[in-house]
């Protein structure tokens, strides 16, 4: 059933794909449909770019020299032009209907596939993935407006690493973050596992201009015996094994940046120790009787609310006031996938220097990471990112190379049954050409279950081998 632009999505059952559940957006954002390219599969370096659909009645998808989008003056139409040989000089149509949205094949050479079914005009819901040629393409019915009607992540060279963003979840938590980067105020970043904390807390202090070092400490991974002496250092003879001064890691981020991942795991003591560095900027050491001046901005991490750990006595109130100058939540993975072609890219770059420019994806393996719901969010994508590149050799990324959970069987194992579940089974069928035990083996079931399937939505397995 299409839907109207001017509602909500509703939240969606248990069990329907992530690809497809809204987003959270605040009472009064201003939101729009808006269609991502998200992934150039021959060219994953490429990055992402997102264009919003308000004020355009349609938009045509066609062969370019580049990724450019222009908007006639005067019209209320889009060009969206994709720099891929497998598209057409005019491949598809996206039309407003009175309802929402719908694509439509342009009588291109390729044809156009929706969820990975081929069509010939099919009406588009939230979280849809178009596939003209070897590009991906994702709709949203109802989008937060970003800061323009057309981001492309090829405008963002130059950012700090972790500040690259065309998501607008993203560019409002980021909004303010080059200007107090520039003061000596502490910052606190909250965020899921895996959402990028570090790599934030390493943007703050590029953009401080502080000369001194950045010292990450994760503060849940030190034996609280040695804590204290970790941090804030220890003299000669403080306690047993003490043969030399230390000056612990505070002092060591002298002048540049401490980052202090897992703060809600700091013992009380050493909190009552950390509120006087921030206090006074001096610390004592373990053992002496004088404290030591110390220059350090201090950037703490958290993946819980510390306002919860203060109100149960885990955290102390005075320390939290004085760290929470400013604070940056990031969001999910889920809540930024708009990103994912430009995460995609920094990471093959990261991880494959040497071969990344010859890195392909096959269009299957693109769709799984579109779908995937990314519980482990940016640190997941980099693990399967590494695991695709370790078994995939020379050849193209596809779904075999990818782990378990973010292969399609997973996602059509989460899927409703009904249209969605044939839909899923048509479109690997399509790919893998009817071959069954392909399939089988892709899903983790046994070929009868495919056979069964087919004839409970009657798909004609033989009409995929012609």
């Amino acid at each position: 059933m299409e839907r109207s632009e001017a509602l909500a999505d509703p939240v969606p059952p248990e069990g329907t794909p992530v690809l497809g559940a809204p987003r959270f957006r605040s009472p009064g954002a201003r939101t729009a449909p808006e269609l991502v390219v998200a992934f150039h599969c021959d060219a994953p370096l490429a990055g992402s770019s997102r264009h919003c659909l308000s004020g355009v009645d349609s938009v045509v998808l066609a062969r370019g020299d580049e990724r450019r989008a222009t908007r006639r003056s005067g019209e209320r139409d889009l060009l969206l032009e994709l720099p891929d040989r497998w598209v057409s000089s005019v491949h598809a149509r996206l039309l407003r209907r009175e309802l929402g949205w719908s694509v439509a094949d342009a009588g291109s050479r390729n044809g156009t596939l929706v969820n990975g079914v081929p069509c010939s005009e099919a009406a588009l819901h939230d979280g849809d993935v178009v596939e003209v040629g070897r590009t991906l393409l994702c709709y949203r019915a109802s989008a937060a407006r970003g800061a323009s009607d057309d981001e492309d992540t090829r405008r963002l060279d130059g950012m700090p690493s972790g500040l690259s963003t065309i998501a607008p979840a993203m560019s409002a938590a980021l909004a303010s973050l080059p200007a107090v980067a520039r003061t000596p105020l502490p910052a606190i970043v909250v965020g899921e596992s895996g959402t990028g904390k570090e790599l934030i807390a390493r943007a703050i202090h590029a953009l401080s201009g502080r000369r001194g070092p950045f010292q990450a400490v994760n503060c849940a991974a030190i034996a609280q015996t040695l804590l204290e002496s970790e941090l804030f250092g220890s003299r000669k003879g403080a306690f047993s094994g003490a043969t030399e001064d230390r000056p612990g890691l505070i002092r060591a981020a002298d002048g540049g940046t401490l980052f202090l991942d897992e703060i809600g795991d700091l013992p009380i003591p050493a909190q009552a120790a950390l509120l006087r560095v921030l206090q006074e900027s001096e610390v004592l050491p373990v053992g002496a009787t004088r404290p030591v001046r110390v220059d350090v901005r201090i950037v703490a991490a958290a993946q819980c609310d510390l306002r919860a750990l203060v109100s149960n006595g885990r955290f102390r109130a005075d320390l939290l006031a004085r760290l929470d100058a400013f604070t940056v939540e990031l969001p999910p993975l889920r809540e930024r996938r708009e990103d994912l072609g430009l995460l995609v890219g920094a990471l093959l770059r990261r991880l494959a220097p040497d071969r990344c420019d010859g890195v392909r994806l096959e269009p299957g393996a693109a769709r799984a990471l579109l779908r995937h719901a990314w519980p482990l969010n940016v640190r997941e994508l980099e693990l399967c990112l590494a695991t695709a590149l370790a078994l995939c050799g020379d050849g193209p990324i596809d779904i075999p190379h990818l782990p378990a959970a973010i292969r399609g069987g997973q996602a059509l194992a989460t899927q409703p049954s009904g249209g969605g579940l044939r839909e899923e089974l048509t479109a690997l069928l399509h790919q893998h050409r009817g071959n069954v035990a392909e399939v089988a083996r892709l899903l983790g079931k046994g070929r009868m279950q495919i056979h069964r399937w087919a004839r409970r939505y009657e798909i004609d397995l033989a009409s995929f081998r012609r």
